[in-house]
């Protein structure tokens, strides 16, 4: 796969240029990258109007025939793995291995979509009459993508959504279009013209998407002010949508944990893909009991095992932090660290002198609960802990602010640890583990953490109408 043009947005199963382009910037080096199209609104009509053509026949097709594209895909994906996943580290800075991961957890999404589907349900069934429970397709589906994790997101939208039958036009994020451009290239040779389109383009392109009347759901994944932005234009037309926003997760270790086993992941998933991940653990409460030595732990691991560097480079976990915009919001957070008082076990700094948008992961000793590194989803490589004394405190504290999206309990005492878990008001929350997701649980948040769920059977329900189908057996015998 050349991964060095992009000769147009995918339309109809065409390249179709653009009289614009742009390009984005590698985050490691703070170079520019290769020349994509910037769509018009012509584009886009365009692209819904050969999607609603083509949802006529593909919302017909069975499960058996869109599994068998669906499954070809993932074995598309599979086979230029590797070029992917560079084109990935190079266009969104995380370290080559993560990005390895997210396009194998494609390909395993993929597969398992296609094993799903969802089925009639009789509701009743007598000798008068037979009532089914049915699901059809909504019909042509916008897939809004974030930067942070472009393919897995993305595609984890695309996949629930033609295997229910639906039509799909999928916008990028402007800050890592390339992924996302060179998979619906791979797909052109897959899917039936106008089944699957990819539009590149600039900040215009997002709020046609959701005003548009032709398009008849979003599936978003942002930031909570953007979400709720996409649900107020898609009330404009009464459209579907799915939102998938931002997180705070809280973490609660118990006093009765092995430090040795459990501070290993907790710190990784603190500060996987330097934090920019919506479900890492964001708010890391420690019982005061273990605290002192907890703490002190973190920060010889983070010092010894989390490096930070570009994402070619051998052994780091913290690649640069993906975009200019963001990396001014977390270095303004970094600064609040001495103007607030705060204190640091693990400082942490800003590379001022590099080309790239790098900063090294901080620990925060304790600060106030209503700090903005408590309250605050950082979306970089800075993490607070703060101390609990009793069961209740802490999960009056985890549940204080208003999203929603995950939450771990970490305890050698299961039954208490689930306890907790069960009083945690978040879509995904997990005992001895955080981060765990799979193509066929659902995932969502609660509260401002979003709208609906995606994966799962519940999550292709999503993308579907419910349909009540009565059948009268003797009306005219």
């Amino acid at each position: 796969m050349d991964i060095t043009t992009y000769p147009g947005n995918i339309i109809n199963g065409e390249f179709v240029p653009t009289p614009t382009t742009r390009h984005s910037i590698d985050p490691a080096t703070g170079e520019p990258l290769y020349e994509v199209p910037v769509a018009r609104k012509e584009d886009l009509d365009a692209a819904v109007g050969h999607a609603r053509t083509a949802f006529k026949t593909w919302g017909k097709t069975t499960h058996a025939e869109r599994a068998k594209l669906v499954s070809a895909f993932a074995d598309a994906m599979e086979a230029n793995l590797d070029s992917i996943a560079k084109l990935q580290t190079m266009e969104q800075g995380k370290p080559l291995g993560l990005a390895e991961t997210e396009v194998k957890m494609t390909v395993q999404w993929f597969r398992t979509f296609a094993t799903m589907e969802l089925s009639d349900e009789v509701l009743d069934d007598t000798e008068e009459r037979t009532i089914y429970s049915t699901r059809v397709p909504l019909g042509v589906v916008g897939a809004i993508v974030p930067w942070n994790w472009p393919i897995l997101l993305g595609f984890g939208k695309v996949g629930p959504a033609l295997m229910t039958g639906n039509t799909v036009i999928m916008k990028p994020s402007p800050y890592t279009p390339y992924c996302n451009l060179k998979l619906g290239e791979l797909a052109m040779s897959i899917f039936p013209p106008g089944v699957f389109q990819v539009l590149s383009g600039d900040d215009n392109l997002g709020p046609w998407v959701t005003e548009h009347p032709g398009i008849n759901m979003i599936s978003f994944t942002g930031s909570i002010a953007t979400g709720k932005r996409v649900a107020a234009s898609c009330a404009k037309t009464l459209k579907r949508y799915v939102l998938e926003l931002g997180g705070n997760d809280a973490a609660i270790v118990c006093d009765d944990v092995d430090i040795e086993k459990c501070l290993p992941k907790i710190a990784t998933l603190a500060f996987l893909n330097s934090g920019q991940i919506c479900m890492l653990a964001k708010r890391i409460y420690v019982h005061e009991k273990i605290y002192d030595k907890f703490r002190d732990a973190m920060v010889e691991f983070t010092k010894n095992n989390v490096k930070t560097g570009g994402g070619f480079e051998p052994d780091v976990m913290v690649g640069p932090v993906q975009n200019k915009m963001q990396f001014e919001l977390v270095k303004e957070l970094y600064a609040q660290i001495e103007k607030c008082g705060w204190k640091a076990a693990l400082e942490g700094k800003v590379r001022e002198t590099s080309k790239g948008y790098f900063i090294e992961p901080a620990i925060i000793d304790n600060p106030p609960e209503d700090s903005r590194i408590v309250v605050e989803e950082p979306f970089g490589p800075i993490v607070p802990l703060m101390k609990w004394s009793s069961d209740e405190e802490v999960i009056d504290r985890a549940n204080a602010l208003e999203t929603g999206l995950g939450a771990s309990v970490w305890s050698k005492d299961l039954v208490r640890a689930e306890k907790m878990a069960r009083q945690i008001n978040a879509g995904s929350v997990w005992v001895n583990s955080h981060f765990d997701v799979a193509p066929n649980v659902p995932f969502g948040g609660h509260k401002e953490s979003g709208v609906g769920v995606e994966w799962g059977i519940e999550g292709f329900k999503q993308f579907t109408n419910s349909r009540s189908v009565w059948v009268w057996k003797k009306v005219f015998n």
